[in-house]
């Protein structure tokens, strides 16, 4: 065991460092983020080396604990922000709980329209929250833990590429609309995206991805009430 541990893990590690130095290299292109070409490297790494995927999930057990921390490190930012919750409660409450029950609402009937199957439904319903939120909400209706993760980082890519361009468009100028927008959309991403914008932005980023992820999660359990 200790030994699928310590392989699982340095494969894992070894994926991320090549997958940065490419990210790196490439001038931080959105398309190679890290987050996606580590998971190509895997796809490649353990068939080569004869491990499958059970024997790696079984030994990655470290990052699963990480993950479980992460979800409870969320609090940090979020109390570090509270003044600024404060004073834009109304704002950021309105406007993010609108957009997680229609997020959530929407990919339930789409998934009921389309005949999904339940434990997909249950893999794909988390996707607007953070990856450890996600996955904890998937696992208690029964989801994918892969298809979560590929569902929640698909939409993060996707809304942290075209989010940007969408708000140029619209020609959205608030710094508190972008960085909710992309916080709530694009999460961790996002988040890091509106750090570069400015101090404002990256902090209503936060604010918007936390939020996001505790309003997903509390509404997961009146679908499984009605499911």
């Amino acid at each position: 065991m200790i030994d699928t541990m310590l392989i699982s893990t340095g494969i894992t590690v070894f994926a991320y460092l090549i997958g940065l130095k490419i990210f790196q290299a490439a001038n931080r292109n959105v398309w190679l983020n890290p987050l996606y070409t580590v998971t190509v490297f895997l796809f490649i790494f353990l068939p080569f080396l004869h491990l499958d995927y059970k024997t790696y999930e079984n030994g990655s057990g470290l990052f699963s604990i990480l993950m479980q921390t992460a979800i409870v490190s969320l609090a940090i930012p979020l109390y570090k922000q509270w003044p600024l919750i404060k004073k834009n409660f109304k704002k950021i409450g309105t406007g993010i709980f609108i957009g997680g029950a229609a997020g959530v609402g929407s990919t339930l009937s789409l998934a009921t329209l389309f005949g999904i199957k339940k434990d997909i439904m249950a893999s794909l319903l988390p996707k607007a929250a953070t990856l450890p939120v996600a996955l904890s909400a998937s696992g208690s209706l029964g989801g994918v833990p892969a298809l979560t993760v590929l569902f929640v980082l698909t939409s993060a890519l996707f809304s942290f590429i075209c989010g940007p361009k969408v708000l140029e468009w619209l020609n959205i100028k608030s710094k508190a609309a972008k960085g909710l927008a992309m916080g709530a959309s694009a999460q961790a991403l996002g988040a890091s995206k509106c750090l570069q914008w400015g101090e404002e932005e990256g902090a209503m980023s936060a604010i918007a991805m936390i939020t996001t992820a505790i309003i997903v999660s509390s509404l997961i359990p009146f679908y499984m009430l009605f499911s």
